[in-house]
């Protein structure tokens, strides 16, 4: 079954890939790793040579201010965070939008709020907005608005980290598909940093308690803030919204190919459609 489940993705339409800090910056340094997001902004292309919408949620932009202003360490302060992605959001757009003009590609900025979402009127501008900047041909770049509301700490205005807001903006736009991109191969029985016995899962049908139970809470990284519970939290949103959603590592961005092609790369989460579902309830209380 899983063989089918996997060429499947190839007919996926419309698709939201999330990048992670740690996957975008030099692990040495901690600084924007420009040949990977060269490579991002190639495969992503590619994807929209293919008549494939594709929406990207961006981390990266708190690291993209250590670089410009010359800071080694990882902020410890809320105005530190907040000051350092007013820094580098603008930075991290401006690598995007060049190298997207490269390929002949429109890269447009989308900022959310928790706000943003759980306003019925906002929300719905939001959605009307992500369809009409893929009508337009363009490639939304999504990230929290970290200057006023900091997704580093699990704050009440937050969405907590980009692998839950990549899966809200799956469920707002109607996506078919939701790659997170991440340090891991996808997951695992248990943290396999910690424990060599621990088994990797390569097909999830459905998201039990049991599956729960294998979550992290911490990352890996010291550029990262989403460890797997985050991810399968932001599964349980994908799947129930309708998508399917596949974790895999981004240390290799051609692995988006390799997903797309039906190769067994990471672990895959099948959708399971839920007529209840109702993305209010997630913003409300998961958060």
């Amino acid at each position: 079954m899983e063989t089918q489940e996997r060429q499947n993705l190839a007919d996926k339409q419309r698709i939201v890939i999330k990048i992670g800090s740690s996957s975008l910056t030099h692990a040495q340094t901690g600084e924007v790793n420009l040949m990977k997001i060269e490579k991002l902004v190639r495969v992503i292309s590619d994807l929209r040579g293919q008549g494939k919408d594709v929406v990207l949620v961006s981390s990266g932009a708190i690291a993209a201010g250590r670089q410009a202003l010359g800071r080694h360490r990882k902020p410890d302060t809320l105005a530190e965070k907040q000051a350092f992605a007013a820094v580098g959001q603008a930075r991290l757009m401006m690598i995007y939008q060049k190298l997207f003009a490269e390929y002949n590609q429109t890269a447009a900025q989308v900022l959310l709020t928790k706000d943003t979402m759980v306003n019925d009127s906002s929300r719905y501008n939001a959605q009307n907005t992500f369809d009409e900047l893929l009508n337009l041909g363009t490639i939304p770049i999504v990230n929290e608005n970290d200057t006023v509301s900091t997704s580093e700490i699990p704050y009440v205005d937050s969405f907590g980290d980009n692998d839950r807001l990549s899966a809200i903006v799956a469920a707002l736009i109607g996506a078919d598909l939701l790659i997170l991109l991440s340090d891991i191969d996808g997951l695992y029985t248990d943290d396999p940093r910690e424990n060599p016995e621990a088994g990797f899962i390569s097909l999830v049908p459905e998201i039990t308690p049991e599956f729960l139970r294998m979550g992290k809470d911490t990352s890996g990284s010291d550029v990262g803030t989403g460890g797997m519970s985050a991810k399968l939290a932001a599964a349980r949103i994908a799947t129930d919204s309708g998508a399917d959603m596949v974790i895999a590592n981004g240390d290799q961005v051609d692995n988006i190919l390799d997903i797309m092609s039906g190769k067994e790369k990471g672990t895959l989460f099948l959708a399971h459609t839920n007529l209840d579902f109702d993305l209010m309830h997630y913003l409300n209380n998961e958060y």
